[in-house]
């Protein structure tokens, strides 16, 4: 099958552009011919940056480029803010014209809010009418659309993917923290991510034992929350813990931030507002336990891997962090079961199957049993 992806993607600094990229290469693995439609600044192997997100031409660049591809199916990876002003409105014109062409669009969306705002009801509502099908990460994100614009047979929940590769050895060493049990904070500092939460619980957990550190790694994104970036660097600046606190700034390339990664011994998300985290899945391609706050979608996720525990609570964060730390069967436990958790339903493999799965449900000609054949040439 040929897919064409209207998407960021590496080394735009985006969540959405690391997802892509992992179930492009996903889908390439398993015998499909692929290309991307980027904005400017992406990179990579069949991959077209062309337009910036601004641009009232944007849809007429876009579709321009990729029907010239004669693709089988376009698959638009949707969040607010990526396709124009208007929180993304530019982004239903684009489903038009490929509807008008007779291209089926396939849409996932990685933001759907259990009570949509006025913005996103309207722009969710045109797109589940236009697009051939629609993908959410959560089943109760599908009943969310379902709920509220009908349309049942056209949405599909397929979790987020999930990596599954090998923990970075000697991380703690080359992080300079070798011996010590870490508590990691990562991805960017803003005010609803509650990162300055676990700052200010860190004297009370250092009380439990003197080998614990926090390991905090990330950045804003330029200026963006100027406020609040200064009242978090203060808040660990100023913390009595202060030789506790590791801090590591920057966009990190995919080694770096694995490497911090497997130099955590848990990692905490106490996000006090999303719909869905890739964080997460990052970590727990490294079979690393969690400890979340109580989002409705980490709710899920913890419950279907058995891979950490909620809190509702500070007392409760202080609790199950320090539980997890002191005892090594638990822990071994939980990273047991987010390995069989991610080999049995959550492996990039699975997901890139389950998409060709939507994707030939949608396709206008009755292909049958004719197989799309399509091989790179050997370098």
């Amino acid at each position: 099958m040929r897919i064409g992806f209207v998407s960021t993607y590496p080394p735009i600094e985006c969540g959405i552009a690391t997802y892509t990229s992992y179930l492009n290469e996903a889908l390439r693995k398993i015998g499909n011919e692929t290309f991307v439609v980027s904005p400017l600044g992406a990179h990579g192997v069949g991959v077209f940056p062309i337009y910036r997100p601004e641009s009232t031409s944007m849809p007429t660049q876009i579709f321009d480029i990729s029907a010239e591809f004669t693709p089988d199916i376009i698959h638009i990876q949707h969040e607010y803010g990526l396709y124009g002003p208007q929180r993304g409105v530019h982004v239903i014109g684009l489903i038009v014209m490929y509807k008008l062409a007779g291209i089926p669009v396939v849409t996932t969306l990685h933001t759907v809010q259990e009570e949509p705002d006025h913005a996103e009801s309207t722009l969710l509502r045109l797109i589940v009418n236009e697009s051939a099908a629609v993908i959410v990460h959560e089943q109760f994100q599908k009943d969310t659309l379902v709920k509220h614009f009908g349309q049942e047979e056209k949405i599909h929940a397929i979790y987020h993917g999930i990596r599954e590769v090998e923990v970075i050895k000697d991380a703690k060493k080359k992080l300079g923290i070798e011996g010590k049990k870490v508590i990691l904070l990562c991805g960017y500092f803003r005010p609803t991510k509650g990162f300055k939460k676990i700052v200010n619980l860190m004297p009370e957990i250092c009380k439990q034992a003197n080998d614990i550190v926090l390991l905090v790694a990330g950045k804003a994104r330029g200026l963006e929350y100027l406020e609040y970036q200064i009242e978090f660097y203060e808040a660990i600046n100023n913390s009595p813990v202060n030789d506790r606190i590791v801090v590591l700034r920057g966009q990190f390339p995919q080694h770096t931030f694995d490497t911090i990664v497997s130099a955590s011994d848990i990692v905490v998300l106490p996000y006090e507002k999303g719909a869905q985290s890739g964080i997460m899945a990052q970590c727990f391609a490294f079979n690393k336990p969690v400890i979340t706050s109580n989002l409705l979608a980490f709710r899920k996720l913890v419950k279907r891997s058995t891979g950490g525990w909620i809190c509702k609570s500070n007392k409760e964060y202080i609790r199950d962090i320090i539980k997890i730390l002191r005892d090594d069967d638990l822990c071994r436990t939980l990273q047991n079961n987010i390995k069989e958790y991610v080999k049995n339903y959550s492996s990039w493999t699975i997901i890139a199957q389950q998409h060709i799965k939507v994707y030939q449900s949608v396709v206008r000609i009755p292909y049958g049993r004719a197989k799309y054949v399509y091989w790179e040439e050997e370098k």
